[in-house]
């Protein structure tokens, strides 16, 4: 069991990675887009500032993760480890295609589509965590939308009479401000999802380390809603890390095939997403950066004009979005069925 559980979470701190790596997008899209800074450079800002959500937000969304969706008690180390691989395996699906997809929801969908080949309907927690989840899918692009929008018409209200190159050199350093809010909404979003996954698998094996000795004890965990400081600190760096690396073919969609984005744009769109998913976060609601930012880049692509945003590519990562919490759950039953077989469930 010790070992399992060991591999379960260098499983989980993976996922964190692949996270970081497929959603770097999300932080660093706009700013690469806009040539504000160089790919190489605005890795390291966005990294830098996902780990620095670990000291400027708290733990709302983990302990929604590790109760609130999934019952508690028919949680296994099998059920987590199948939910991991089929959130990994849609995350590796979607990266390869460059379809800019929720992480977040193929974490959640993967830990659904296991507890339910385990346990049936009766495995998971129906209530208002599922509720804000599934309506988060459409409001929060919605939300990023709207408000990019609004923040680009005040821009041009304002600053109306300034010439082309003064607005340019001023949002050049306003988008440093911009993305790297981003990136801290990103880290306090996305990681907190992790942390939750390992609590819970920690929580369902609680027995077995209640009275270990030495350095074994810090895998125990009594209640699921405290979350070990190892875990947070794990979750924020490997999130960081795999931001390091980048997800190249989501930020080329990402940054210049949705809309033709300029440093007051990408400010605008990094603005508005940050808004929405710090907002979430403080309210303990698990929503996906990903959704957020690409409503964002939409909305503040729409004030130039409708047929400036590039709809075609808008209405693939739409159907994504659709697929991505059905997709992993399938993928994470089939784990869990075939784990089942060699592993005690």
């Amino acid at each position: 069991m010790f070992t399992f559980v060991l591999v379960i979470i260098g499983l989980a701190f993976a996922f964190d990675f692949i996270n970081g790596f497929h959603d770097s997008a999300n932080s660093i899209a706009t700013i690469v887009g806009t040539r504000v800074l160089s790919p190489f450079a605005a890795v390291i800002w966005a990294a830098t500032f996902n780990f620095a959500a670990a000291l400027l937000v708290g733990t709302a969304v983990a302990k929604a993760v590790s109760s609130g969706f999934v019952a508690p008690d028919i949680v296994t180390p099998s059920v987590i480890a199948a939910g991991l691989i089929g959130a990994i395996s849609w995350n590796l699906i979607t990266w390869y295609f460059g379809i800019p997809s929720s992480s977040s929801h193929a974490l959640i969908g993967g830990y659904a589509g296991a507890a339910l080949a385990k346990a049936g309907p009766a495995a998971l927690v129906w209530g208002k965590k599922w509720v804000e989840t599934l309506s988060a899918i459409a409001i929060s692009p919605v939300l990023g939308a709207l408000i990019g929008f609004l923040i680009m018409v005040a821009v041009f209200n304002a600053l109306r009479h300034a010439t082309p190159g003064g607005v340019d050199r001023f949002f050049r350093r306003g988008q440093l401000v911009s993305s790297a809010a981003m990136s801290v909404a990103h880290g306090s979003n996305d990681a907190q999802k992790t942390m939750g996954i390992i609590v819970g698998l920690l929580y369902s094996v609680r027995d077995h380390f209640a009275a270990a000795d030495g350095w074994r004890h810090v895998l125990y965990v009594g209640d699921v809603g405290h979350i070990p400081m190892w875990v947070a600190l794990g979750a924020y760096f490997c999130i960081s890390l795999g931001t390091l690396f980048g997800g190249w073919r989501i930020v080329h969609t990402m940054g210049s095939r949705i809309t033709r984005l300029r440093p007051v744009s990408g400010f605008a769109a990094e603005t508005a997403g940050a808004i929405v998913i710090l907002s979430a976060s403080r309210l303990g609601v698990p929503v996906s950066t990903t959704h957020t930012i690409t409503g964002s880049i939409v909305g503040v692509g729409a004030t130039t004009r409708a047929s400036a945003v590039r709809w075609g590519i808008a209405r693939r990562i739409v159907w994504a979005w659709i697929f991505t919490i059905p997709c992993a759950g399938i993928l994470a039953g089939l784990a869990y069925l075939i784990l089942a077989r060699f592993v005690a469930a």
